[in-house]
């Protein structure tokens, strides 16, 4: 019997595929971590430290991470522009629950 808390709702839709979904990406777990490590990061900064992450891969997952409500933007009206990522409330909610499968992670490979 499936636990409860990995039972589809009514419809087929499943809360927890969701969630693991908006983080199934090569690199957004990365950029969340740089994220909370850092506070604040530009565009140009996150690039950089994302050894081998190419502009458009890396607009595509910060684009994302901001509808799924786990990215803030800021956009100054500067020449140039001057784009700033934080994360959300939501994603330091999210913290405690990757500290969990860190350590789930550690454990199982021991």
């Amino acid at each position: 019997m499936m636990p409860t808390v990995l039972a589809p709702r009514a419809g087929g839709d499943c809360p927890l595929e969701r969630a693991v979904g908006q983080l199934a990406d090569k690199w957004k777990l990365k950029i969340l971590l740089l994220l909370v490590d850092q506070e604040v990061v530009r565009f140009r900064e996150l690039q950089r430290r994302l050894e081998g992450v190419s502009q458009k891969v890396l607009t595509k997952a910060l684009r994302e991470l901001e509808a799924d409500g786990l990215v803030l933007r800021t956009v100054y009206a500067e020449a140039p522009p001057r784009v700033e990522y934080r994360p959300s409330v939501r994603c330091t909610r999210l913290l405690p629950i990757l500290a969990q499968l860190q350590d789930w992670a550690v454990a199982e490979s021991v």
